[in-house]
């Protein structure tokens, strides 16, 4: 039998799970031991904004078990809307701490993504040094490019044959989520979890934000440095639309409930 997903909200259209990162843990750990299939979303600002312009994004998200509020404005504007989420539940972290739950459990994971096969061994090799005893049995790096029919039936009996209990995938948003919604019933595996940059943290290839811009949710200026031709795009347009968004909604509900 399933677990019981937890209680979900909506921000901007996107239903946000209203969960932290044990339940969230309990939850991937209650699917794999009722061998059932599911698939969890990480929702940073970029996630929230792209829903409403890409249909396959919004299929994907809709369609998933949870989405889980990885970015700290999303913590704030579902508090501000009256929840009660203590932290955030930020991808990289997750995957953290579900590596080190796995190492004492056993749980098998394969890892689907990173920049190149490359920066995939990296990632493998520093899990299995951070997490002694992690289970980590495959990986693959899919080309930069839609796979073929041929290919993707390879990745399916490659992860199929491995016998992982989670699918980590670290291929970007929203190339991450739309894989999983096609792979969902494809796969045996019973958790996929699209996680992001996540595997270029875990590899060494880019730096984390400190903890302290993380906290005031500066992270984004953070990776702006780092990656400015990639990434200001995203971030001088999606940002500013999060805001006037989240303040439609904020006063939409303080109106309503002046009206009850």
């Amino acid at each position: 039998m399933a677990p019981e997903l937890p209680a979900k909200a909506e921000l901007l259209g996107v239903p946000v799970a209203l969960t932290d990162y044990e339940r969230t843990l309990d939850w991937i750990d209650g699917m794999v031991a009722a061998q059932e299939r599911g698939y969890i979303c990480v929702a940073a600002v970029h996630t929230i904004m792209a829903f409403a312009e890409d249909p396959g994004l919004e299929r994907a998200v809709l369609a998933s078990s949870m989405t889980v509020p990885d970015g700290q404005p999303i913590v704030w504007a579902l508090n501000a809307l009256g929840h009660q989420l203590p932290d955030r539940v930020y991808g990289p972290t997750l995957m953290a701490k579900a590596c080190e739950r796995a190492a004492r459990t056993g749980q098998r994971i394969f890892l689907y993504g990173g920049r190149n096969e490359g920066a995939l061994v990296q990632l493998t090799l520093n899990l299995r040094r951070q997490y002694p005893g992690i289970r980590i049995v495959g990986g693959y790096s899919p080309p930069f490019r839609d796979l073929t029919a041929d290919e993707e039936q390879q990745v399916i009996d490659m992860i199929d044959g491995s016998g992982a209990d989670v699918v980590w995938v670290g291929i970007g948003v929203p190339k991450q989520e739309k894989w999983m919604f096609a792979m969902r019933d494809r796969l045996q595996a019973p958790v996929l979890v699209g996680v992001g940059a996540a595997f270029d943290f875990h590899a060494g290839l880019v730096p984390q934000a400190p903890a302290l811009l993380q906290r005031f949710g500066l992270e984004w200026a953070f990776r702006l440095a780092q990656e400015p031709r990639r990434l200001w795009k995203r971030y001088a347009r999606y940002n500013p639309l999060f805001v006037l968004g989240f303040a439609r909604q904020y006063a939409g509900q303080r109106r309503a409930t002046r009206t009850r």
